[in-house]
């Protein structure tokens, strides 16, 4: 199965006359110790939001191509969760050293052969079921530039020993929910 180097549309490339997507993911973790800021999730939304931890205002309103925004929410979330500067003003301020991890951020190409609430509905149904199911707040932020649709997923689930068995617990977290050296487990 040999692709051509030509290229369909500009981004495609192509496989017996067949355009196929090209796949794209990128995981992060977004820490404060390498200068990051949970309340950033501000520029994949396209909002203003002020980090009461620092006092920083992220204002990103005039940017472009976000064309669609939500928060998902395990039921035993707290509903004023469901506003993005609570939320993660919550992880900011429950997150106290200085190299806490914060959130973790999915970035997934989406297939331009989808209509833009076929893309709504793909991430928002494999964020219920990977993320919300195992008791994470999940943000989604789609993004099309030009053509090049694609989800941020920012996620925050924090249950995990702190030093001499001390456990923190974030309020999206059931008491049920542990983390394990794989990711979250019930």
């Amino acid at each position: 199965m040999c692709l051509s180097a030509q290229k369909n549309g500009g981004s495609y490339p192509q496989k017996g006359g067949q355009t196929i997507a090209i796949y794209h993911c990128t995981i992060k973790v977004i820490s404060r110790g390498k200068g990051k800021s949970a309340v950033a999730a501000a520029y994949r939304a396209g909002e203003k939001i002020t980090n009461q931890y620092d006092g920083e205002t992220h204002d990103y309103t005039r940017k472009g191509g976000v064309v669609h925004t939500e928060i998902l929410l395990p039921d035993h979330a707290p509903a004023a969760f469901s506003d993005r500067a609570v939320l993660w003003n919550e992880v900011e301020k429950i997150e106290k050293a200085k190299n806490a991890q914060l959130a973790r951020e999915i970035e997934i190409a989406l297939p331009r052969e989808l209509t833009r609430e076929q893309s709504i509905s793909l991430v928002r149904e494999y964020v219920k079921r990977h993320f919300v199911a195992a008791g994470m707040c999940a943000d989604i932020c789609l993004h099309d530039t030009g053509g090049n649709p694609h989800a941020h997923i920012r996620a925050k689930g924090a249950d995990k020993s702190r030093g001499q068995g001390e456990r923190h617990i974030f309020p999206c977290r059931s008491a049920g929910h542990t983390e394990g050296k794989r990711g979250f487990v019930r």
